[in-house]
Protein backbone atom coordinates (compact mmCIF):
# COMPACT_ATOMS: atom_id res chain seq x y z
CA UNK A 1 0.00 0.00 0.00
CA UNK A 2 1.02 3.35 -1.19
CA UNK A 3 2.57 5.87 2.05
CA UNK A 4 -0.48 8.27 2.85
CA UNK A 5 1.20 11.11 3.41
CA UNK A 6 -1.79 13.29 4.43
CA UNK A 7 -2.57 11.12 7.77
CA UNK A 8 -2.22 12.44 11.07
CA UNK A 9 1.60 12.59 11.74
CA UNK A 10 3.35 10.60 13.82
CA UNK A 11 6.60 9.89 14.73
CA UNK A 12 8.67 8.06 12.22
CA UNK A 13 10.42 4.95 13.39
CA UNK A 14 13.86 5.23 15.53
CA UNK A 15 13.08 8.80 15.80
CA UNK A 16 13.39 11.25 19.17
CA UNK A 17 11.07 13.94 20.05
CA UNK A 18 12.06 16.81 22.19
CA UNK A 19 9.47 19.16 23.76
CA UNK A 20 10.96 22.41 24.59
CA UNK A 21 8.78 24.45 26.71
CA UNK A 22 9.79 27.69 27.49
CA UNK A 23 9.22 28.48 31.29
CA UNK A 24 6.75 30.40 32.88
CA UNK A 25 6.47 33.76 33.35
CA UNK A 26 8.82 34.98 36.48
CA UNK A 27 9.15 37.75 38.86
CA UNK A 28 10.97 41.20 37.66
CA UNK A 29 12.31 43.36 40.74
CA UNK A 30 15.80 45.35 41.33
CA UNK A 31 18.37 42.86 42.56
CA UNK A 32 17.21 39.96 41.46
CA UNK A 33 18.75 36.84 42.73
CA UNK A 34 21.58 35.62 40.85
CA UNK A 35 23.11 32.02 40.94
CA UNK A 36 26.16 31.55 39.24
CA UNK A 37 26.21 34.64 37.96
CA UNK A 38 22.63 34.27 36.15
CA UNK A 39 19.02 36.15 36.84
CA UNK A 40 17.63 33.58 39.03
CA UNK A 41 13.92 35.04 39.66
CA UNK A 42 11.32 32.57 40.99
CA UNK A 43 7.71 32.25 38.87
CA UNK A 44 5.29 34.91 39.59
CA UNK A 45 1.69 34.14 40.15
CA UNK A 46 0.98 34.13 36.07
CA UNK A 47 3.93 31.93 35.98
CA UNK A 48 2.88 29.61 38.15
CA UNK A 49 -0.86 28.75 36.03
CA UNK A 50 1.59 29.06 32.91
CA UNK A 51 3.28 25.92 34.49
CA UNK A 52 0.25 23.98 35.60
CA UNK A 53 -1.19 24.80 31.89
CA UNK A 54 1.54 23.13 30.76
CA UNK A 55 0.96 19.81 32.87
CA UNK A 56 -2.18 19.62 31.56
CA UNK A 57 -1.21 19.57 28.10
CA UNK A 58 1.75 17.21 28.60
CA UNK A 59 0.58 15.17 31.58
CA UNK A 60 -0.99 12.26 29.25
CA UNK A 61 2.03 11.81 26.93
CA UNK A 62 4.33 9.30 27.49
CA UNK A 63 7.45 10.84 28.38
CA UNK A 64 10.86 9.34 28.21
CA UNK A 65 12.44 11.98 30.30
CA UNK A 66 11.98 15.07 31.68
CA UNK A 67 14.93 17.97 32.19
CA UNK A 68 15.34 21.54 33.54
CA UNK A 69 18.52 23.94 34.00
CA UNK A 70 19.90 25.03 36.50
CA UNK A 71 17.83 28.26 37.10
CA UNK A 72 15.02 27.71 39.93
CA UNK A 73 12.09 29.08 37.27
CA UNK A 74 12.88 26.09 35.23
CA UNK A 75 12.49 23.55 38.17
CA UNK A 76 9.34 25.65 39.19
CA UNK A 77 7.45 25.95 35.63
CA UNK A 78 8.66 21.98 35.36
CA UNK A 79 7.24 20.70 38.76
CA UNK A 80 3.27 20.47 38.44
CA UNK A 81 4.04 17.87 35.37
CA UNK A 82 6.65 16.28 37.31
CA UNK A 83 3.25 15.28 39.81
CA UNK A 84 1.61 14.13 37.05
CA UNK A 85 4.32 11.70 35.80
CA UNK A 86 6.15 10.77 38.27
CA UNK A 87 9.36 11.74 36.27
CA UNK A 88 12.33 12.91 38.72
CA UNK A 89 13.59 15.96 36.17
CA UNK A 90 17.36 15.59 35.53
CA UNK A 91 19.45 18.91 35.35
CA UNK A 92 21.20 20.26 32.25
CA UNK A 93 24.07 22.73 32.55
CA UNK A 94 23.99 22.66 29.14
CA UNK A 95 20.80 24.31 28.34
CA UNK A 96 20.92 27.10 31.10
CA UNK A 97 20.21 30.73 29.71
CA UNK A 98 22.66 32.45 27.88
CA UNK A 99 24.68 35.35 30.41
CA UNK A 100 23.95 38.43 28.76
CA UNK A 101 27.15 39.87 30.78
CA UNK A 102 26.78 43.77 31.67
CA UNK A 103 22.65 43.18 30.77
CA UNK A 104 22.15 39.86 32.79
CA UNK A 105 19.47 42.02 35.14
CA UNK A 106 17.12 44.34 33.36
CA UNK A 107 17.69 43.24 29.53
CA UNK A 108 13.91 43.24 28.97
CA UNK A 109 13.46 46.53 30.21
CA UNK A 110 15.94 48.52 28.55
CA UNK A 111 15.45 46.73 25.36
CA UNK A 112 12.33 48.17 25.03
CA UNK A 113 13.62 51.64 24.90
CA UNK A 114 16.02 52.88 22.11
CA UNK A 115 19.45 51.69 22.81
CA UNK A 116 21.86 51.50 20.61
CA UNK A 117 23.71 48.37 22.11
CA UNK A 118 20.57 46.52 21.44
CA UNK A 119 20.50 47.66 18.04
CA UNK A 120 23.69 46.85 17.49
CA UNK A 121 23.02 43.11 19.25
CA UNK A 122 19.99 42.53 16.95
CA UNK A 123 21.69 43.35 13.69
CA UNK A 124 24.51 40.80 14.57
CA UNK A 125 23.23 38.19 15.65
CA UNK A 126 25.28 37.88 18.88
CA UNK A 127 25.08 37.77 22.04
CA UNK A 128 28.13 38.95 22.64
CA UNK A 129 27.60 42.41 21.37
CA UNK A 130 27.11 42.94 25.24
CA UNK A 131 30.10 43.66 27.40
CA UNK A 132 31.32 40.96 29.38
CA UNK A 133 28.15 38.27 27.70
CA UNK A 134 28.83 35.18 27.38
CA UNK A 135 30.79 34.05 23.75
CA UNK A 136 28.30 33.23 21.18
CA UNK A 137 30.66 30.41 19.86
CA UNK A 138 30.37 28.63 22.94
CA UNK A 139 26.76 28.95 23.51
CA UNK A 140 25.72 27.75 19.96
CA UNK A 141 28.00 24.43 20.95
CA UNK A 142 27.06 23.91 24.30
CA UNK A 143 23.08 24.29 23.02
CA UNK A 144 24.26 21.68 20.34
CA UNK A 145 25.78 19.81 23.23
CA UNK A 146 22.48 20.12 25.33
CA UNK A 147 20.08 18.86 23.28
CA UNK A 148 22.50 15.75 21.65
CA UNK A 149 22.34 14.56 25.42
CA UNK A 150 18.65 14.82 25.63
CA UNK A 151 17.87 12.89 22.58
CA UNK A 152 20.24 10.19 23.71
CA UNK A 153 18.29 10.14 27.00
CA UNK A 154 15.16 9.81 25.65
CA UNK A 155 16.36 7.37 23.09
CA UNK A 156 14.30 6.59 19.64
CA UNK A 157 10.40 6.23 19.52
CA UNK A 158 9.86 7.99 22.48
CA UNK A 159 9.40 11.68 23.52
CA UNK A 160 10.71 13.94 26.40
CA UNK A 161 10.22 17.40 28.09
CA UNK A 162 12.77 19.66 28.64
CA UNK A 163 11.82 23.04 30.14
CA UNK A 164 14.33 25.57 29.49
CA UNK A 165 14.64 29.47 28.23
CA UNK A 166 14.18 31.94 25.48
CA UNK A 167 17.49 32.08 24.18
CA UNK A 168 18.33 28.52 24.09
CA UNK A 169 14.93 27.70 22.19
CA UNK A 170 16.12 30.27 19.81
CA UNK A 171 19.68 28.52 19.06
CA UNK A 172 17.93 25.12 19.27
CA UNK A 173 15.53 25.82 16.06
CA UNK A 174 18.45 28.05 14.41
CA UNK A 175 20.61 25.49 14.42
CA UNK A 176 18.16 22.93 13.17
CA UNK A 177 16.39 25.20 10.40
CA UNK A 178 20.17 27.17 9.55
CA UNK A 179 18.19 30.49 10.17
CA UNK A 180 19.33 33.94 11.38
CA UNK A 181 20.38 33.67 15.49
CA UNK A 182 17.65 35.66 16.35
CA UNK A 183 14.83 34.22 14.03
CA UNK A 184 12.85 32.32 16.64
CA UNK A 185 13.96 34.36 19.24
CA UNK A 186 9.75 35.33 20.62
CA UNK A 187 9.36 31.67 22.24
CA UNK A 188 6.35 32.96 24.62
CA UNK A 189 6.31 31.99 28.62
CA UNK A 190 5.00 28.71 29.07
CA UNK A 191 5.04 27.71 24.64
CA UNK A 192 5.86 24.50 23.26
CA UNK A 193 8.45 23.90 20.68
CA UNK A 194 8.84 20.68 19.43
CA UNK A 195 11.98 19.26 17.62
CA UNK A 196 12.67 15.70 16.48
CA UNK A 197 15.74 13.99 15.87
CA UNK A 198 15.67 11.04 13.21
CA UNK A 199 17.31 8.25 12.97
CA UNK A 200 19.81 9.14 10.08
CA UNK A 201 20.82 11.50 13.20
CA UNK A 202 19.53 14.77 11.07
CA UNK A 203 16.99 17.10 13.34
CA UNK A 204 13.52 18.82 12.02
CA UNK A 205 11.34 21.14 13.91
CA UNK A 206 7.77 20.15 14.19
CA UNK A 207 6.39 23.39 15.34
CA UNK A 208 7.61 26.37 17.44
CA UNK A 209 5.39 28.89 20.04
CA UNK A 210 2.54 26.21 20.67
CA UNK A 211 0.00 28.44 23.11
CA UNK A 212 -3.32 26.70 22.54
CA UNK A 213 -2.84 25.31 26.04
CA UNK A 214 -2.07 28.80 27.83
CA UNK A 215 -4.84 30.67 30.23
CA UNK A 216 -6.68 34.01 27.88
CA UNK A 217 -7.29 37.59 29.00
CA UNK A 218 -9.29 37.09 32.39
CA UNK A 219 -12.57 38.61 32.60
CA UNK A 220 -11.22 41.36 34.80
CA UNK A 221 -9.39 42.74 31.48
CA UNK A 222 -5.88 41.38 32.31
CA UNK A 223 -3.41 41.21 29.20
CA UNK A 224 -4.14 38.22 27.49
CA UNK A 225 -1.41 35.19 28.22
CA UNK A 226 -0.76 34.08 24.49
CA UNK A 227 -0.21 38.10 23.67
CA UNK A 228 2.61 38.42 21.50
CA UNK A 229 6.22 38.99 23.54
CA UNK A 230 7.31 42.66 23.61
CA UNK A 231 10.77 42.94 21.48
CA UNK A 232 13.64 41.93 23.18
CA UNK A 233 11.96 39.98 25.73
CA UNK A 234 14.48 36.85 26.67
CA UNK A 235 15.07 34.82 30.57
Amino acid sequence: MAPDFQRPFTLPPGATEIVLVRHGSAVRAAGERLAGGHADPPLSPEGVLQAEAVARRLGEQLLGGLFVTPLRRTAETAAPLAARTHLVPTVVEDLREVHLGDRETGFNAQALKPDPLAARLFEAGRWDVIPNAEDMDRFTERVRRGMARLADAVGPDRAGVAVTHAGVIAEACRQVTQSHAFAFLYAENGSLTRLMRLASGRWALRSFNDTAHLPVAGADGSPARNAPPAAGALS
